[in-house]
Parts: structure tokens; C-alpha cells; sequence
């Protein structure tokens, strides 16, 4: 028994290894033929096989053939294999058939068509019951793109079902699993087919039908952690299901309801096959991503077909903003992406449209955009609107062409109108470590009070520009600050690395023609270089009527040219300025430093013009030729100012005749300005404009500021006056002026007196002056009248009140009191004591004749004259006047005087030799420049006649 089990085991290993063996040395070649006529009619294409034929019968039956090649050569879907393998069904193999179990093709190379051509049919034939075939370490090519490591199983379980099939591949790195399954026709020829392929960034599957002549028509689902890995859109996870239709010309996918990072949208995909592929996508949704699409779009490279997406949303948020509206095609081919029909809302009711195009990394874009409030647009973008006049940027429209670059981004061309505003211009920012922003501006009319309400501050604009380098060149028609407007003006600047360059200010201010340049250093502390302003023009009636008042607006001064020039530089503790100005022949020169911060500084100043009168005449239209007389005209001062005020340490005034020094300050910090100082001048004239005159003193102005001011004058000369040694203390307040301890020798004598005046708002002036003259003495007429003091010594008391602004105004309204007691004096114009000798004569009528003429020529020589009177409404009144005449003659005087009207009404009453005789008179009436003069007489007369 053990011998037989023995034997059998022997046997059966030596069949086997018969079997294993025996093939090896058996010719296959007449199987070659039979082979290639079962994989045809398995593939349905025909096959040919050249390699060599080997057959493995253990495990199991196994044919290997290499050198396949499936279809026709340049045969549409014609491809080749390294190896062809078969796994037969042993018992008909042994029966001398060839019934496949499996085939399977190893390293084939297939190249399909695309866009490809009619679906491939897999039909199995009918005497096969069942089907494995394998696809092993395959590639495939469609179009541009390569599929490697292809590897499929092909199965079916009989003649009523499906062809199954299932495997991976790998594309642009990708590992891609799938699966399919392929129904059997029915009568109609219309099979089901299912379709499912699972990716690292995408899960999707399609169900439908294969319809003869036309194509798969069903539905599709798809999912993926990140949409951007396979369309140039946003990252983010998606989900999106729909219809899908294809054929040989177009792959749709229509009626999609999207899910694109947590946003719901609407959309469709189509990719035409047929001329030419091109990938389509419209999406609708509320809300997307704009940053995302923009980013994707840029970055999308080229593509192996052009891609159209056509986007529409209700909302997008782009850097922050909120659009709405937003409606948008892009065009990607080749590299190169358009962009066209774009429009969006922004924040203010702002419509903005957009087209444009790449070229490389180049995307130039033209923008029209109109709004009626573009302010906040601008806000909403975050440009600094808050601290520009509310009524600016408004409603307008505008144009724009944009280059968009690696290393720049550029605006060539700018136009833009907001109500009467309009504006051109250009201008690029160049990225870099440290990014330059280059802008052309021109405008027609800028407003700086609407556009700078708080003022330029270089410092604070250089904070806000951060790192960035700014070249700026504006352009405008007319700059406007307040009253002022420059024409023409032109700005040529720069901001780089903590300068602020000038280059060049330019215009016409006032009909004035400026220009400034200069350099200011903004870190490590402020420091302004190479300052230089310079401005000309013909005439300066422009710029006076920039200035605050009104002088010299209306002064011949005005009228004349001007030429102003500035330069300096130095730290803002420091500055060091220099400068002239010249005004027809007045020429100013000025040096000094400046400490900004502190706003203190100190200046030396001289002021000089050939002709001091003239200089008058044309800065204030007065006629000094008389009182100033003839000189040049120079003014030498060292000023230094600061927040409390200014002041003039030391000075010296010439102007002809005049001689003047001092020390002034004007101190500011109080509620009023205060002037204090003292003035000393060696020669005084002073303009007197007549007692008559109505021009207004100007004495309100004094109302203007407070002083303390203490006056010398060595030689002071008004109205043919001349008074020697002068000094007073010049007080002035809201409510008034005082000139308070006036001391002069004026005619010999001492003068002390005090002048007063109040100035009530609204009200004239009211002045009162009260003082003594002392031991004066007189050496010639006085009034310059017909009837005059010619010579005298003595005393005058005054005291005088008056209203007016004029000196015409004064004359008329002056009272108070005069008090004279004059001394070994003369009064010309009638003879006393002739007329007193005379009336002693012993022949009447030549007495009488004697008497008349002594009273109408002449001149009385008089010991005393005392005279006491009173002043009311300008009335001069006479109430007590006795004179006592060298020889002991004595008269009286009575009336009034009208200084007003200059007019006279006086009686002289005179005592005869006669102690008996009456009084001998002569009466004054009519204007005082030429009074008329009458003898009284007649009692006189009378007496002598009764006495015979």
C-alpha cells in the first residue's frame, strides 16, 4: 500500500513537472494566430501580436505574448502593449479550445484623439458568458494631458449585465481612483452608464444614458476640500450637483447648485470639444470672494484649453469692501486673461466699470466710474477724505487707464469732473522695499481752505505716508486760499527717505509773479536747506489788497513794483533767514534766525527810500514838504518777536528832518495788545493841518491797543511852533489817552500841561487840555491879523475841553478858560497913547481926526495885559481885559471872538488925558484876517463940543 501512494506521488510529481516544464520546449507559434483572432474579438479592434508566444500551465493555464498592437496602424484609438496576457480555462485548452478567463494588456501606450470622436463601443461577443480583462501599467495620452500607471479591471457576469469597470491612474501627480459601470443596450441601443472618480482634491460621479447618435445625458455631483486645485478660483471647499450632458463636441453641466466655501451659488460648466476646446463657467451667487477670483485669475498660468468664467453677485467682498452688483466676464488663454462688461456698485451709490486684458504679467485695465457720492466710495477704501471740506467729491464721474505689474502698478491716464472740479493726471507706484508713488495732478480751480482746512503739515503728512517715497507735480489753474489766488501754479515736490523736496513753486499771485525751491529735512529732526523765494511784479496793488486793513490799498505806494527775495536755512530751533524787499524805491533788507518751535526770533531790519517826503506822499498821500522838509528817508531797528509779542530793542528813525531812537515792545499776550518803551528824537517836526481842516485825526485808532510810552523830544516843530526840551508820558487805553506831564520851553517859557482824551465807541472824541506857560516871551506877531500881539512876556493858564475828529470840529465845540498876564509887550495894529495925547489937543477937529487915526494905525506899547475869558461852543467871550499902556494909559477890552468862523465882535474902550472926558472906543467886527475897524468918537465929540 505504502509502495502503490509512493508510486502515485512520483507519478503525479513527474506529470507536474511535465507540465511545468513541458511547455517550454513546445513551438506556440501555430497559437499566434489563434491568440490574435481572440483578443480582436474580445477588444473588438483588431490585434496583432509579433512577440513570442510562451504558455504556463500551473498554476494555471497562462499565455504571454509580447509586441501587441491594437488596431489599425494611424487608426483612430491604434495602440500598442509591451505584453499580451491570457489566463485560459484549463479544461478547454485540454479539449483543444482557447476559452479566456482573463486578459489583461501590460504597458500599453495609448494615444486618444481630442477632442475625441465617436464613443468606443465595448462590446463582448455573445458566445462569451463572462469577462475579466485587465489594463496594467498603462499610459494614456489625451490632448495635452498624460495619464500614468493606468491600471483598470474590465468584468462582466454574462450576457444581461454590465460591463463593469474599475482602477487608477495617475495625472499631473494626482493619484485618481474610478469606477464605471456600462449597461447593455436594450432595443433602443440606449445603455446606462455610471461613472464615479474619487481625487485627493474632487469626489464626483455621473449617472445616465449612452444614446446612440448623440451622446451620455444624466446627472453629475461633485465635492472637494479645494475648488483652486482644479479651476482658477478661490481656495476652499465646493460642492456642486446639476445635469450634465456630452458628446463629441461639448461636455455640459448645466442647472448646478453650488456650494463654494460655505457660499450658495448658481451655475454652469461647459467644455467644448469641437473646433477647438474651450472650458466655459458661469456662476451666480449672493455673495463671493473677490480677492480669491482675483488671486486665482492672476495666478492662472496657462492652461491646456481657454477658460471663460463669467461671474455675477449680488455682493463681493474685495479688500475689505463691500461690492455690490457685481457683474463681471474673464476670458483666460494661453496666459493671457481679459477681462470685459465688468461693473460693480461701490459704497456710496458709486457705479464702477471695468475691461482690460494681461500681457505676461501685465494687466492693463480702463475704468469709467460715476456716483453722486463719491466721498464715501473713498472712505469706504480707506483714502483719507475725513479732514477735507464735507462739500468736497461729491457727485462726479470719471475715467481711468490702469497698468498693473510685478513691480508697479500705473495709472497713465486719469480724468475725473466733481460739479465745477476738474482733474487730469497720471501716476505709477513702484513696489519695492520701500515703494514710490509718483503722481501728476492738474486741476483747474484748488481750494486750499477746502482741501488743507487745517494746513499743510509736513510732518504729519510724512507720518502718514509712512514708507513710502512720493514724487508729486500739480498743476492748477487757480489756487485759492481765502482772498488770495494764485494763477498758473505749478508744484514740483518730493518725499523721499525723510525729505521733503521742493523742487519749484511757481505762479502768479496778485498779478505778482512767485517762485520758491527748497529742501526740508524731516528726520532725524527738522532742518530746512536751500530755501529760496523770489517774487516780481509791476505793480503791488494786488498783493496790498491781500493784507489785512486797508493801506495801502488806495496810495500811490500801491501802485509801484515790487520785488521780494528770501533765502535761508538751518534746524527749525535755528532757522537762518535773509531777504529783501523792494517797492518803487523803497527798498527793505532783513536778516535774522527763527526758533519755530518755540515761535521766537530775532531780525535785523533796514529800511531806506532816496526821498522822505516824497515816501509820505505816496504811502499815505500827505503833502510833507513844509513841516518834514527835504531828506532820505531810513529806518535801522533790531527786532525780536516771540508768543508774548515783539520788540524793537533798539532803533533809529530818519526821515529828513525828523530824528528819532528808541526802544519799543508790543506785548500780545494780553486781552489787548500793550506798547511800552521809550522814544527820543533830537528833531520833531510835526504836520499841522489848520484849525479849520475836517479831515478826521484818526485819534479812534489809538483805541486799537494799551501803551506806556515815554517821549523826548529835543526840538519839536507844528504849525511854526517850535518847542525845545519836550518830554511826556503817553498813556493809552480802551477808553481813552492821556498825555500825561508835558514839559517843553516853548517861546522862552516853561510849559507844563496835561492833554486827555476819551474815545467812546460810536461817540466823537472828546479832549481836554489844561496847563500853565510860564514866563514866555514873544518877539514877534503871533496871529499874523491886522490887530496882533507882536511882542509880550508873561504868563497863560488854559483849561479846554472839546469834541470832535476834526480840527475844524474841535474849533467849534471847545470851552473852558484862558487866564493872560502879559508884560512889556506891543500891540500893533492901533496907538493907545496917541489917541490918549491927541484927545488933549486944543483944536477939536484936529483932536478927533488925530484920535480916529491913532486908533486905526499904529501900535501900544503896554506895561500889563491881563485878560480873563471864557470859551463856550467856540465862542471866545472876553470877561475881563484891562490894559495899561506905557505913559499910564488905560483901556478895556470887551466882545467875543467866533473861532469857528474866525470872526470878531470887540470894543476897545480907552481913557482920554482928560480925567473928565468920556471913554475914547473903537470897535472890531467882521472876519478876523481883515476886521473893521470903528472909531467911537462921537461922545468924545460931544463933550469937547459942550465945553467949547
Amino acid at each position: 500500500m505504502k509502495r502503490l501512494l509512493a508510486a502515485l506521488l512520483l507519478l503525479f510529481g513527474l506529470v507536474g513537472l511535465g507540465l511545468w516544464i513541458g511547455p517550454r520546449f513546445v513551438d506556440w507559434e501555430p497559437w499566434r494566430g489563434r491568440l490574435a483572432d481572440l483578443a480582436s474579438a474580445q477588444l473588438g479592434r483588431p490585434v496583432t501580436l509579433e512577440g513570442p508566444v510562451e504558455l504556463a500551465l500551473l498554476p494555471q493555464p497562462v499565455v504571454r505574448v509580447g509586441g501587441v498592437a491594437v488596431g489599425e496602424a494611424g487608426e483612430e484609438y491604434s495602440f500598442t502593449a509591451r505584453l499580451l496576457r491570457v489566463r485560459l480555462d484549463l479544461g478547454a485548452l485540454i479539449g483543444g479550445r482557447l476559452a479566456p478567463r482573463e486578459i489583461a494588456l501590460v504597458g500599453a501606450d495609448l494615444t486618444l484623439p481630442w477632442p475625441p470622436g465617436p464613443l468606443l463601443s465595448l462590446r463582448p461577443p455573445s458566445w462569451i458568458t463572462q469577462l475579466d480583462a485587465n489594463l496594467e501599467d498603462g499610459r494614456v495620452r489625451v490632448g495635452d494631458a498624460v495619464l500614468e500607471g493606468v491600471s483598470a479591471r474590465l468584468t462582466s457576469g454574462g450576457l444581461s449585465q454590465s460591463l463593469e469597470m474599475a482602477g487608477a491612474f495617475t495625472w499631473n501627480g494626482r493619484a485618481t481612483r474610478f469606477t464605471a459601470s456600462l449597461g447593455r443596450p436594450g432595443w433602443d441601443g440606449i445603455a446606462t452608464f455610471e461613472m464615479a472618480v474619487v481625487l485627493p482634491e474632487i469626489l464626483g460621479n455621473a449617472r445616465g444614458v449612452l444614446i446612440p447618435g448623440t451622446g451620455f445625458e444624466g446627472n453629475v455631483e461633485a465635492s472637494g476640500p479645494d475648488l483652486s486645485a482644479l479651476l482658477p478660483s478661490p481656495a476652499g471647499p465646493f460642492r456642486a450637483a446639476g445635469r450634465l450632458s456630452a458628446s463629441a463636441e461639448l461636455i455640459a453641466a448645466d442647472e448646478l447648485a453650488i456650494e463654494i466655501a460655505g457660499n450658495p451659488a448658481r451655475g454652469a460648466v461647459a467644455l467644448r470639444l469641437s473646433p477647438a476646446p474651450r472650458l466655459d463657467i458661469a456662476l451666480v451667487a449672493s455673495r463671493l470672494d473677490l480677492d480669491g477670483w482675483v488671486a486665482a485669475l492672476r495666478a492662472g498660468g496657462t492652461r491646456s484649453w481657454p477658460i471663460s468664467i463669467d461671474l455675477s453677485a449680488e455682493a463681493g467682498l474685495y479688500r475689505g469692501v463691500t461690492l455690490r452688483r457685481l457683474r463681471g466676464a474673464a476670458f483666460l488663454e494661453e496666459g493671457r486673461l481679459t477681462l470685459s462688461d465688468i461693473s460693480l456698485l461701490l459704497p456710496g451709490e458709486t457705479q464702477l466699470d471695468l475691461a482690460g486684458a494681461t500681457a505676461g504679467q501685465r494687466l492693463e485695465l480702463v475704468a469709467r466710474f460715476a456716483g453722486p457720492d463719491l466721498r464715501a466710495s473713498a472712505a469706504a477704501m480707506g483714502l483719507p477724505v475725513e479732514d477735507l471740506d464735507p462739500t468736497l467729491l461729491r457727485r462726479g464721474e470719471g475715467r481711468m487707464r490702469l497698468v498693473l505689474e510685478d513691480a508697479q502698478a500705473a495709472m497713465p491716464e486719469f480724468t475725473a469732473s466733481f460739479g465745477d472740479l476738474q482733474i487730469s493726471g497720471a501716476g505709477v507706484l513702484r513696489h519695492g522695499a520701500r515703494p514710490a508713488l509718483g503722481l501728476g495732478l492738474s486741476i483747474n480751480t484748488l481750494d486750499l481752505a477746502r482741501w488743507l482746512p487745517r494746513g499743510f503739515d509736513p510732518v504729519r503728512a510724512g507720518r502718514a505716508l509712512g514708507t513710502v517715497d512720493l514724487n508729486l507735480r500739480l498743476a492748477a489753474e487757480r489756487v485759492i486760499r481765502g482772498e488770495a489766488v494764485l494763477e498758473r501754479a505749478a508744484l514740483d515736490a518730493a518725499l523721499e527717505g525723510g525729505r521733503l523736496t521742493l523742487r519749484r513753486l511757481s505762479g502768479r499771485l496778485a498779478e505778482v509773479d512767485i517762485a520758491a525751491s527748497g529742501v526740508l529735512a524731516l528726520a532725524p529732526q527738522l532742518r530746512l536747506q536751500d530755501l529760496t523765494f523770489e517774487a516780481t511784479g509791476s505793480s503791488a496793488r494786488g498783493l496790498s489788497l491781500l493784507l489785512p486793513g486797508e493801506w495801502p490799498d488806495r496810495t500811490a505806494l500801491a501802485e509801484l513794483p515790487v520785488a521780494l527775495r528770501l533765502s535761508g536755512g538751518g534746524t527749525m530751533e535755528a532757522l537762518a533767514l535773509r531777504g529783501t524787499a523792494e517797492l518803487g524805491e523803497l527798498r527793505l533788507e532783513a536778516s535774522g534766525t527763527l526758533d519755530v518751535p518755540q515761535r521766537r526770533g530775532n531780525l535785523g531790519v533796514t529800511l531806506r527810500h532816496p526821498g522822505a517826503p516824497r515816501l509820505l506822499s505816496e504811502a499815505f498821500g500827505l503833502s510833507a514838504g513844509e513841516w518834514l522838509g527835504e531828506g532820505s528817508f531810513s529806518l535801522i531797528a533790531s527786532l525780536a518777536g516771540g508768543p508774548r509779542g515783539i520788540s524793537a530793542e533798539s532803533f533809529e528813525l530818519v526821515a529828513a528832518s525828523l530824528r528819532a531812537r528808541g526802544a519799543l515792545a508790543l506785548d500780545t499776550a494780553q486781552p489787548r495788545p500793550r506798547l511800552t518803551g521809550r522814544v527820543t528824537a533830537e528833531s520833531l517836526p510835526l504836520p499841522f493841518p489848520g484849525w479849520r481842516a475836517l479831515d478826521p485825526l484818526g485819534v479812534q485808532a489809538l483805541r486799537g491797543l494799551d501803551a506806556e510810552l515815554a517821549l523826548e523830544a529835543a526840538r519839536i516843530a507844528i504849525g511854526g511852533a517850535v518847542a525845545e526840551d519836550a518830554s511826556a508820558i503817553l498813556l493809552l487805553s480802551e477808553g481813552g489817552f492821556r498825555l500825561d506831564g508835558l514839559r517843553a520851553r516853548l517861546a522862552g517859557g516853561r510849559l507844563e500841561a496835561t492833554l486827555t482824551g476819551e474815545t467812546p465807541p460810536g461817540l466823537p472824541p472828546r479832549l481836554a487840555l489844561g496847563g500853565r506857560l510860564t514866563e514866555a516871551t514873544l518877539g514877534e506877531p503871533v496871529f499874523g491879523l491886522p490887530i496882533d500881539l507882536a511882542a509880550a512876556r508873561g504868563d497863560l493858564g488854559f483849561t479846554l475841553e472839546a469834541v470832535g475828529h476834526s480840527p475844524g470840529a474841535l474849533v467849534s465845540t471847545v470851552s473852558g478858560r484862558l487866564q493872560l498876564d502879559l508884560r512889556d509887550g506891543v500891540l500893533a495894529g492901533f496907538d493907545l497913547v496917541a489917541a490918549s495925547a491927541a484927545s488933549a489937543g486944543p483944536d477939536a477937529l484936529v483932536a478927533e481926526a488925530a484920535i480916529r487915526e491913532a486908533m486905526l494905525s499904529g501900535a501900544t506899547a503896554f506895561e500889563r495885559l491881563e485878560v480873563e475869558a471864557t470859551l463856550a461852543s467856540g465862542r471866545l467871550r472876553l470877561d475881563a481885559a484891562r490894559l495899561v499902556a506905557e505913559g499910564g494909559a488905560t483901556a478895556t477890552l470887551a466882545g467875543e471872538i467866533d473861532l469857528p468862523r474866525a470872526t470878531l465882535d470887540l470894543r476897545l474902550l480907552a481913557r482920554p488925558a482928560v480925567p473928565e472926558a468920556p471913554d475914547l472906543g473903537l470897535r472890531l467886527t467882521g472876519p478876523a484876517e481883515a476886521p473893521r475897524a470903528l472909531p467911537e468918537t462921537s461922545a468924545w465929540a460931544r463933550w469937547r463940543a459942550e465945553r467949547g
